[in-house]
């Protein structure tokens, strides 16, 4: 089995990362980051490097394809390299997933209309301009279509991912093996829990501006 991370320039680490620790136990897979180009690729932060193994014309066939979301998304909805190769990509895949505004590169690649799908909570609306049906899920199966809403959600996307790959105990192992046991010191992770004010401020700096 094959599984290529997509990522890009100004790509949110934990977007790819988190994915990669859990899928990455998967017995006998391999785990291909793809980058337009091979070589180094920097996070939206600027200060982490993560390196393309591949470029996409090197992996056409990956079995999993897991789309980092980031920043850098914006720039890439209308590149037609990119898009052409998603779409080539998943043809034959066995499942098409991604993190965070990731979905939004599927949505633009036709791969999401009529689809259920999430998002980053502050780029849900952006996902039905494209045709797709947005949902405040953390985790959205839609068929072989695997979407993940923002950021740390990638990791629970990866873990369901992985109980329907390799089955629910293992799942549940690899789960016990990276102490993935969320005990956040605030209960502030989504619009609906966090204080109106903080929400606020966030959307204020969002670049997602529905107009």
């Amino acid at each position: 089995m094959q599984i290529a991370l997509l990522v890009y320039d100004r790509f949110t680490a934990l977007d790819a990362v988190g994915p990669y620790e859990i899928l990455c136990r998967i017995p006998d897979a391999e785990i291909v980051f793809v980058g337009k180009e091979a070589g180094p690729v920097r996070t939206d932060t600027g200060a982490l490097a993560l390196t393309a193994d591949k470029a996409l014309d090197e992996v056409p066939h990956p079995d999993v394809l897991v789309v980092a979301g980031g920043p850098g998304q914006s720039a890439l909805m209308e590149d037609q390299v990119l898009i052409d190769w998603l779409r080539g990509v998943d043809a034959t895949s066995t499942w098409t997933t991604s993190v965070c505004t990731g979905s939004l590169l599927l949505a633009a690649a036709g791969l999401l209309t009529g689809r259920r799908a999430t998002s980053h909570w502050l780029a849900l609306g952006h996902l039905e301009r494209y045709g797709a049906a947005p949902t405040e899920e953390r985790v959205v199966f839609d068929g072989k279509y695997v979407t993940a809403a923002g950021v740390s959600s990638g990791i629970d996307m990866a873990l369901a991912l992985l109980g329907r790959i390799a089955g629910d105990d293992y799942a549940r192992a690899v789960q016990l093996a990276t102490e993935y046991d969320p005990q956040p010191p605030y209960d502030a992770g989504s619009p609906q829990k966090a204080p109106a004010p903080i929400v606020e401020e966030i959307r204020a700096r969002s670049r997602f501006i529905l107009t």
